[in-house]
């Protein structure tokens, strides 16, 4: 569950290549007809990423790649790094190249872009809404399909960290695998004798009667669900630092800090992903002086 340091080296470049590719021949199919028909072929254009309204940057190798698949002389130059704050009229980075290839490219790479800001906008505000209470602020699996190592980049390009990024790679005992292994005890029990030694094992909890389960059956993450902040606090005391304290379910922005004052270590927001609104971002394209 720890950030890494940039959001665009977790990107694997296969599955950025196949994502872009996919959504550049959903868009452009048998060819883009109003360029064909009214660009010359040799014609070259230079072109500004434009910001329209606040946002933090986030994921500019797939707006590069979405230009370079279909334009492999295109240039992009002068774009900003993950992270970085941006405010109306400012230049997110700039694009050379034929102008039919960018014009070809121009709506799946704004789509990306508007989209992944967005995502990084919303979660710098969590984590800037929490600053200096210790907790940290993380994303769930509630991304859209097909995108998700883009948007959970995005995440640590906004301030946040990832929570397991696929059902391979963490065990999360949540309420169904408790009902349908016969209670707490027995699932962590399960889990605890076929995971690795080094995987840690988390456990949903629903009330102050759960989480005394979990942690005498010995989890090592205990899931605060759509408690209140009171039920919480009690919680927090009864753990005592013996697992992290995760809080989750119906976290917004207006509530995000006070539950980061009852002391949990971690906040899942799984809005993050689900319901980031995408940042107005324009491509200005004008023929090159």
């Amino acid at each position: 569950m720890i950030a890494a340091p940039a959001a665009d080296s977790m990107i694997d470049p296969r599955i950025l290549q196949q994502v872009v590719e996919a959504a550049l021949a959903e868009d452009i199919g048998r060819g883009d007809l109003t360029s064909l028909l009214t660009i010359p072929p040799n014609v070259r254009a230079h072109g500004v990423l434009l910001a329209k309204q606040d946002g933090v940057m986030a994921c500019g190798a797939v707006v590069a790649e979405c230009f370079r698949q279909n334009d492999p002389g295109s240039q992009l130059s002068n774009l900003l790094t993950d992270g970085e704050r941006f405010a109306p009229g400012d230049h997110l980075g700039e694009i050379d190249g034929t102008a039919r290839g960018l014009l070809g490219a121009e709506r799946v790479a704004l789509n990306f872009l508007q989209r992944l800001c967005g995502v990084a906008t919303l979660t710098r505000q969590f984590a800037d809404a929490v600053a200096g209470t210790g907790a940290c602020i993380t994303d769930t699996r509630k991304t859209t399909p097909g995108l998700r190592a883009l948007e959970k980049a995005a995440v640590v390009a906004g301030g946040g960290s990832n929570h397991r990024f696929a059902l391979y790679d963490g065990i999360l005992i949540k309420d169904n695998h408790i009902r349908l292994a016969g209670g707490i005890a027995q699932a962590i029990k399960r889990a605890r004798q076929g995971a690795p030694h080094t995987l840690k094992i988390e456990v949903e909890t629903a009330h102050l009667g759960e989480v005394r389960q979990a942690l005498e059956a010995g989890a090592d993450i205990i899931m605060l669900d759509n408690m209140d902040n009171e039920m919480m606090a009690e919680a927090v005391r009864i753990v005592g630092g013996e697992a992290v304290v995760e809080a989750s379910g119906g976290m917004c922005l207006e509530r995000v800090r006070s539950v980061a004052e009852v002391g949990v270590d971690l906040i899942s927001v799984g809005g993050l992903t689900h319901s980031a609104p995408a940042v107005d971002i324009s491509l200005e394209l004008e023929l090159p002086d």
